[in-house]
């Protein structure tokens, strides 16, 4: 068990944060051996209603959704059914003869665009940007908002392949950024496996491993503990936000036509929990195998070369880390800027919700907030510190 003291810390500094109006509330849990040794919630998940976050709240992941896409990819890998050396174009046309930005100009690709690539980020898939690649990637993303609730709204496939023909911003593995890499991925899952992306989640990782609130929409009956998302004002106050971002419907109210493979999950603490202790104990969980061994080695493995983690490096916060299959990996504790543990991977959201994996301690730290811009705040590794610092060696 989670040490009294340490416990008070962390009910003190997350308190500390709700009373500042830095979060509305979150909770917080540890797994060690595949056992629960600590879990508190706190705060408000619905300000406007007083309703308190609880346990069975659901979050929207946003990029949390990636490593679960990740596992996916993993999935169809396992049975033979892609190679990561092959061209995206062979399943979405939309990557046939693509186009680089160098400088004021577009030069064609000196190679197509992998799996493997989209796999690591280093594919020139970006999220925005001042260039060709980051303007065309921003305008598709407007105009999937701009047509998400009519009588024709965009599905995964056709933006993929209206993705593809966006300008890439860098000749593809080159470099690493962080972009759109794993909607793309979310595309080809679905093209290869002939059922649309979600359904393939659920059959495949949410049905086996019992997450029965995760998916890409909340139905009618859990939306009561869909959690509000918050923004920052800038006065240190928080507002009530109600936009959609990247394609995702705020509300989660209906069925969407594109499921994000990127950014469009909803889950529950506990359910992601389930996931999280799958990849633990190496691709099974309760009798139940999603992947093997071997796979999940390779899926927790940085996977980037020099001339690519030059890009990585930029990321300042994740210093000490590299960076494969849709998550970040601890390879250097020294560089690091908080508690951990060589081989720690995981990742975190838009919104802020946040898990890692300490393989070495046989950890797992789950955070889930919702506020805008948040991915890994300085709370939550206020918190991984108290809380990791106790476990991992």
């Amino acid at each position: 068990m989670l040490g009294v003291e340490a416990m008070d810390q962390v009910k003190k500094v997350l308190t500390n944060s709700i009373e500042k109006n830095e979060i509305a509330g979150g909770n917080v849990m540890v797994i060690k051996g595949g056992k629960e040794i600590f879990y508190h919630e706190d705060g408000l998940a619905d300000r406007e209603a007083g309703l308190p976050i609880r346990r069975d709240s659901i979050f929207r992941l946003y990029s949390m959704s990636k490593p679960v896409t990740a596992a996916a990819v993993m999935i169809l890998i396992e049975r033979g059914e892609i190679d990561l050396y092959e061209p995206v174009s062979q399943f979405l046309d939309g990557f046939k003869k693509q186009m680089v930005c160098e400088g004021d100009r577009l030069v064609p690709t000196e190679r197509e665009v992998t799996l493997k690539d989209l796999l690591s980020m280093t594919s020139g898939l970006v999220y925005g940007g001042e260039n060709s690649a980051g303007r065309e990637t921003e305008a598709l993303f407007q105009e999937i908002d701009n047509r998400l609730f009519s009588d024709s709204p965009m599905d995964t496939v056709e933006v993929m392949n209206k993705l593809g023909k966006c300008a890439l911003a860098f000749q593809p593995g080159s470099y690493w950024q962080y972009g759109t890499s794993a909607d793309v991925l979310g595309a080809v899952v679905e093209v290869v496996s002939g059922i649309r992306f979600g359904d393939f989640l659920q059959k495949e990782i949410f049905e086996p491993l019992d997450m029965q609130d995760t998916g890409f929409w909340v139905p009618e009956e859990k939306r009561s503990r869909l959690v509000n998302a918050y923004l920052d004002n800038g006065k240190g106050e928080l507002l009530l936000y109600t936009g959609n971002h990247l394609g995702i419907i705020n509300k989660m109210d209906r069925e969407p036509a594109f499921e994000s493979g990127g950014a469009g999950l909803v889950s529950t603490i506990d359910d992601y929990a389930r996931f999280a202790k799958m990849l633990m104990n190496e691709g099974s969980l309760n009798g139940v195998q999603i992947l093997r061994q071997k796979t999940v080695k390779y899926l927790t493995s940085g996977t980037l070369n020099a001339a690519q983690q030059k890009g990585f490096d930029n990321w300042y916060t994740l210093s000490g880390h590299s960076y494969g299959n849709l998550m970040r990996v601890m390879t250097d504790y020294s560089k690091a800027g908080g508690l951990g543990s060589l081989g720690e991977y995981g990742w975190d959201g838009w919104l802020g919700a946040y898990f890692c994996n300490c393989p070495k301690d046989d950890v797992t730290f789950l955070f889930m907030i919702q506020k805008t811009d948040a991915g890994t705040t300085a709370l939550t590794r206020k918190l991984r510190n108290i809380l990791l610092g106790s476990y991992c060696k």
